[in-house]
């Protein structure tokens, strides 16, 4: 029971500590240093890019359905961002036309 507590009051610390020790590093009235910004203007980008690689990294386009859903999917979701710019409505229709041309199509 005790190292259960112990586990706990470890997650807790740590999820604290990430949370918290941003603010205590770089307050709001102190200038952020170049890198800083240079890494919150880019990382977006590149976690995305990783995220379509790692999704679109098991098409085979020999087999199965050719990866006709996967590319109908990305295409939609790239139209839809470039048209409405807003990134929870293009992922969410992306998944949803997804999951219907895999459950109901292919």
């Amino acid at each position: 029971m005790t190292r259960h507590i112990l586990i706990i009051l470890a997650l807790i610390a740590g999820t604290l500590i990430t949370r918290f020790l941003p603010f205590w590093l770089f307050p709001a009235e102190k200038e952020k240093p170049r890198r800083l910004e240079y890494l919150g203007k880019t990382l977006p980008y590149a976690a995305m890019g990783l995220l379509v690689v790692y999704c679109l990294k098991g098409i085979n386009f020999f087999a199965g359905s050719h990866g006709i859903p996967e590319l109908l999917s990305v295409t939609a979701v790239a139209a839809l961002h470039v048209w409405k710019r807003n990134s929870l409505l293009s992922i969410s229709v992306g998944t949803v036309l997804y999951m219907f041309l895999v459950q109901a199509v292919f």
